[in-house]
Order: structure tokens, then sequence, then C-alpha cells
């Protein structure tokens, strides 16, 4: 039977897509935990790599589907903010990845391990917040997700302070703290791209809730 439904589109392919977009950002932050925990002198960016890439087919298709249907199950700007912020987990994560790999061979000694422990955590509450929306505006489990995503940042912070503390303690030489901020600084921005992706998703159940 035709319905309006079917002539405009019911936009419940939105939900799927975001889905698969928050999956590849987790998926790219277990790649990165799983590359501290093998410890590999010379790591592979192919992970990384097409965690990457399924992000940005994702987000392409994201935008052509917005084009293309006239009625969608959230809000065509929440829709867009979203993807954008979980397009940039993945960017983030595949940028530290491309800057360690140019010095893992001599960064054996430096504990990026817990830090990446951290960030697949924060990953893992954006892909269980973005799943959450197809079932509904749940507040107060969307406000429980989201707490707990703010205690993940809380402990990157306090780790970051700590990597300061170690950086300027005279131990290293210059270029080695040049090197270590900027990747230190790097995996504290790929948290605070979840952070980010998570302030969008807990603003859309506000509104609509």
């Amino acid at each position: 039977m035709f319905s309006l439904q079917t002539m405009f589109g019911k936009g419940d392919k939105f939900y799927g897509l975001l889905e698969a977009s928050a999956d590849a950002a987790r998926d790219s932050a277990t790649a990165l935990s799983h590359m501290f925990h093998s410890r590999p002198l010379a790591p592979s960016l192919e992970e990384f790599m097409l965690a990457r890439r399924r992000e940005k087919d994702l987000a392409a298709q994201i935008s052509q589907e917005l084009v293309n249907t006239f009625v969608t199950a959230l809000d065509r700007e929440d829709i867009e903010a979203l993807s954008a912020a979980l397009n940039k987990i993945t960017k983030s994560i595949s940028k530290f990845a491309e800057r360690y790999s140019l010095a893992a061979d001599r960064l054996g000694d430096i504990d990026f391990g817990s830090r990446a422990v951290l960030l697949e955590k924060a990953a893992e509450v954006i892909a269980q917040m973005v799943a959450q929306l197809r079932h509904g505006m749940n507040l107060e489990a969307m406000k429980s997700l989201n707490d707990r995503l703010q205690s993940i940042e809380n402990e990157a912070d306090r780790m970051m302070l700590e990597s300061y503390r170690d950086l300027y303690g005279g131990r290293h030489e210059p270029i080695r703290i040049l090197l270590l901020k900027d990747l230190f600084e790097l995996l504290e921005k790929a948290v605070d791209r979840c952070r980010d992706a998570g302030n969008v998703v807990y603003q859309i159940v506000l509104k609509n809730s």
C-alpha cells in the first residue's frame, strides 16, 4: 500500500548510519588500545586507516541521505552535528597513531597504554549513547551515560597533568619533551572529541524529551 511514509521516507536509516559511525570510532579506539598492549616496534596503521575510511564513507552517506530524505527521525542539524563530532574522533585517533608510529622505537618506556584504555572506554560510552537514541529520548539513561563520560574525561585530565609534571621534571631531553607533549595532547584531544560527541547526543535528548 502506498503511503506518505514511503513517499517521503521515515528517516530511521539515520539511526543505523550514526550507530555505524559510532562503531567506527570505537573500533579505532580499540585498535589503539590493542596496539599498546602488543607494543610492536613498527605499529601497523591499517586498522586506523580502515576505520577512518569507513567513517568518511559514512559521513558522506549521511550527507547524501539528508539531501534525499524528506522526513528525518531527528532534526537535520542534529544529525549533521553528531556525524561531524563522531568523524572527529576517528580523525584524532588516526592522527595520533600516525605520529606515534614515526617514533615508536624510541618510546618504549612511556606509558600510553593506560591513556588508550581511557579513550577506549570513552568511545564505548559514545557507542552506547548513540545506540540509545533509536529507543527513545530517555533523559535519565542518557544522563547516566553522559556522567560516566565526564568521569572518564576527568581522569584523562588528571593523567595529562601528571604527564606535564613528568615532562617538566628535568629528566627528558628538550626534543623528547616536544615529542611526548605532542603525543599526550593528541590523546587527550581524542578523549575531548568523545566528550564533544556525548554533549551533542545529550543535547539532542534534552531538546526532544
